[in-house]
């Protein structure tokens, strides 16, 4: 017999492209993304593309009626909905902080966390929520992690024999593809919070979720979404070692760091994708071969200094020459 819920991601992708296309057929009505100091692109685009993937990922939820990921999923429509109010008049930073605070621990208390599992758990998942919004300022490259990203999970879930979880990583990363036909270079529309928060809630919750379920290991998520996590952490880190205001706006992460140096988004979006592979592939052979676990992040750590000491050299060089 095959399982019905097979069907969730071909009813969010349909779900989201529709979404899409109703919205650019309304797109001189839609919040517009301003180019700013943090920008990449030059005239405005709509920004509240995000929708469009979460009307897909809720069509698949509701086809799916999951009580086990119930909590995981309210959590995500939450923020989703408080990051459109966002997206269209602003919201201030304290009290969008507290809403992923909020949404973070209730999802792990519904897990079954506690003590200082749930501290570090909830300021994981607050740190994934944001770096995922942190990441999305380039043309397809949240979509494309998103579309690697939960396909991944989606194959390790499947193989693990966790049918409905693995649906719905199917189809997030289905409305995820269904919204790159939109955002990949040139893009008409853009994630925006819309898309972004939810998804960087989701990436980190199922991935808690699958772990505390034992269908991968704590590790496996952390691999497959480690572009974004190794880009936007060690970004984080060196800012604060310069003394320079964290919170604020900038241009310097390594994904900005190859446009700002000549590459076009389009480029960057194929060498992200081909990072983002590699490193899904390195995750399973993590599940495949647990026994070589430290020969594997020793691979990974290697794969992301030889990048990022390529792009530092090549930007120290366009620095001084200027």
């Amino acid at each position: 017999m095959i399982f019905p819920g097979w069907m969730a991601p071909l009813v969010a992708f349909l779900m989201c492209g529709l979404t899409l296309a109703w919205l650019l057929k309304r797109s001189s009505r839609l919040p517009m993304d301003h180019p700013n100091e943090r920008s990449l692109h030059a005239t405005p685009t709509p920004r509240i593309g995000g929708l469009g993937i979460m009307a897909g990922v809720a069509a698949a939820t509701v086809w799916l009626a999951s009580a086990s990921l119930a909590p995981v999923m309210l959590a995500a429509f939450v923020l989703a909905a408080l990051s459109v109010l966002d997206d269209v008049r602003g919201l201030p930073v304290a009290l969008r902080f507290l809403a992923h605070f909020i949404a973070a621990g209730a999802v792990l208390l519904a897990l079954g966390l506690g003590g200082w599992g749930l501290l570090l758990a909830t300021l994981a998942v607050v740190w994934m929520t944001n770096l995922y919004n942190f990441m999305d300022g380039a043309d397809g490259l949240a979509g494309g992690m998103a579309a690697i990203g939960f396909g991944a999970l989606a194959l390790a879930a499947w193989g693990g024999g966790a049918l409905v979880l693995a649906a719905l990583c199917a189809a997030i990363a289905a409305a995820a593809l269904a919204f790159l036909r939109f955002n990949f270079p040139p893009a008409r529309i853009f994630m925006g919070d819309a898309g972004s928060i939810p998804l960087g809630f989701l990436a980190a919750t199922l991935g808690i979720f699958g772990a505390r379920q034992g269908v991968w290991p704590w590790l496996f998520p952390l691999l497959v979404f480690s572009p974004f996590i190794v880009d936007a952490s060690v970004t984080l880190v060196r800012r604060g070692l310069r003394g320079e205001k964290i919170w604020q706006a900038h241009r310097s992460h390594y994904y900005q760091r190859v446009v700002l140096l000549g590459a076009s988004h389009r480029q960057l979006a194929w060498a992200a994708y081909a990072l983002m592979l590699a490193s899904a592939g390195l995750a399973f052979a993590l599940l495949r071969m647990p026994q070589h676990t430290a020969s594997l992040l020793i691979l990974a750590a290697a794969l992301y200094l030889f990048v990022f000491l390529a792009i530092d050299r090549r930007w120290n060089r366009s620095r001084n020459e200027s």
